[in-house]
């Protein structure tokens, strides 16, 4: 079994490839190294082979703050789009469960160099609907 990133996984970050064209991608990320390999993570692959997750380094611009309101306007799309798990940045984490409201997150890794998006499996590629990704 091969594996391989989920649709949705896919497009958000075609979408933020084609808005931060010089972004850096020094923390992005798909697959699970050994670390997450050992434990339960969307970062490993289903039995299909899909990888339910993906990381977005937060070098997103010069711009202070960018990654923070991306993350933010990803957890306001995933009210209505029911494709996105959850999302975690800067000590923070957020999922329907919590009724989209950021929440104090204490995993081992604080994610503050990069936004972690978590996708429910076997989801469509479609646009997301994302200011700063070019929605509206």
């Amino acid at each position: 079994m091969k594996a391989w990133l989920s649709k949705a996984a896919v497009q958000l970050r075609e979408q933020t490839d084609d808005a931060f064209m010089d972004r850096s991608r020094k923390s992005d990320g798909w697959i699970g190294d050994l670390k997450h390999q050992s434990r339960k993570s969307d970062h490993n692959p289903l039995p299909s082979g899909e990888v339910c997750a993906i990381d977005i380094d937060a070098g997103l611009s010069d711009e202070q703050g960018i990654s923070h309101a991306l993350a933010d306007q990803i957890r306001l799309a995933a009210k209505s789009d029911k494709r996105i798990s959850y999302i975690i940045h800067a000590e923070k984490i957020c999922s329907a469960r919590s009724f989209w409201r950021w929440k104090k997150y204490t995993g081992i890794n604080p994610h503050h160099k990069h936004i972690h998006i978590s996708f429910k499996p076997n989801q469509k590629g479609d646009f997301f609907n994302i200011p700063l990704l070019g929605g509206k």
